[in-house]
């Protein structure tokens, strides 16, 4: 049994595949499915170590870009785009999988358009409240299309559409708490905000919360992921704004949280301040009450949808980015923390929202779909 993934871009795109690959591997560990290889096809590999622990093997196939605004780029990618459809079609055939499962994203339309010429079976997941280009396309001839939200399936055929959720990592299910604050240096007894960007970081939420520092760590600690390009001028900028301030040691920036630390830090968080992207998800498995700030450009507006269908189902409190400043966001955060009502029902409703078997699901499709192509 051969499949392959696709997608990339982001880890929005890219983790929830390894969370799918982790549950087919577990699947067909039980059921003693011989010979299955797993295989992950996109532009570059985004996460080497998390290919290798799933056993994906990385197929480098090129793709482009189309931008929603006038750029030249687009020109040149367009070429790019070809080359790499060319490219997908020669490795796929060489593959030949039972199965293709795509999260969308421009690096896997080379993938889809290659299974669709191979006429290969194509699962597609969508993320977003609005399915991007690609997934919307795809959904037109895949056989089975889930969704993480409920409101993206009005964009699908019904037929052969689910709400499964969406895919997270195993070691992502469940925070740790104990040792939680030894881990990340912090008092218990003072209250954590785990502030997230997402995977690249949000310069926009950055430098609100570096203004709202010099007050906000007089109440609270703060957890940042700052994203990798900016952890040199958060560390700048934090020199200066935080000089001689009795508790500069209660703010923790990082680059990045690897699984673990994520883990940690969500295990320390009384409230987390993200992106409306798929971290939603992660921040519903956790149970964790939540301010959401959705990108203002996003393709479609989708984290803005994602937001307030997050919202209408009682987990958070949306703060819409042209109305974001340091003062609004610490007199939220001081709302929030001084209501235990109000947090105990936000966390109620976001465990209520998540659905944590949606991997598992998808792998039992993903196999089924593979198995059927075998005969």
């Amino acid at each position: 049994m051969r499949i392959l993934f696709t997608g990339g871009g982001t880890g929005g795109h890219f983790y929830p595949i390894i969370a799918v690959a982790e549950k087919v591997n577990l699947i067909a560990e039980k059921e003693k499915l011989l010979e299955v290889k797993l295989f992950y096809m996109s532009n570059t590999p985004y996460d080497n170590e998390s290919l290798y622990q799933q056993g994906l093997e990385f197929v480098s196939v090129p793709s482009g870009k189309l931008r929603n605004y006038f750029s030249i780029k687009n020109f040149f990618d367009i070429f790019k785009i070809c080359f790499g459809v060319i490219i997908a079609i020669f490795k796929m055939f060489a593959i030949y999988p039972d199965v293709v499962f795509a999260k969308g994203g421009y690096a896997s339309f080379p993938a889809l358009f290659a299974a669709r010429l191979l006429r290969i079976p194509v699962m597609v997941h969508e993320s977003d409240s609005i399915p991007g280009r690609v997934t919307k396309w795809a959904g037109k001839f895949a056989k089975k299309v889930a969704v993480s939200f409920e409101q993206a399936g009005e964009y699908f055929p019904a037929e052969k559409t689910a709400w499964i959720g969406q895919p997270i990592r195993g070691i992502l299910q469940k925070v740790a708490h104990e040792g939680a604050f030894e881990y990340l240096k912090l008092d218990s007894q003072v209250p954590v905000i785990l502030v997230l960007g997402g995977s690249q970081g949000a310069k926009i939420i950055n430098d609100v919360i570096l203004e709202a520092l010099p007050d906000l760590l007089n109440r609270y600690q703060i957890i940042h992921q700052v994203g990798a390009a900016n952890m040199e001028e958060i560390n700048v900028l934090n020199s200066v704004a935080l000089k001689n301030h009795p508790y500069v040691a209660r703010y923790k920036p990082f680059a990045f949280l690897n699984s673990l630390a994520m883990r940690m830090a969500a295990g320390a968080a009384s409230i987390v301040v993200s992106r409306a992207g798929s971290t939603i998800f992660e921040i519903a498995t956790w149970g964790l009450p939540s301010i959401v700030i959705p990108l203002s450009n996003s393709h479609g507006d989708h984290q803005k949808y994602n937001a307030y269908n997050y919202a209408r189902a009682g987990a958070c409190i949306v703060i819409e980015e042209s109305n974001l400043t340091s003062h609004l966001l610490t007199s939220e955060i001081d709302r929030l923390i001084s209501d235990k009502e109000k947090m105990a029902e936000l966390s109620k409703n976001a465990k209520a929202f998540s659905k944590p078997d949606a991997a598992e699901h998808i792998a039992k499709e993903i196999i089924g779909l593979a198995l059927e192509h075998e005969k």
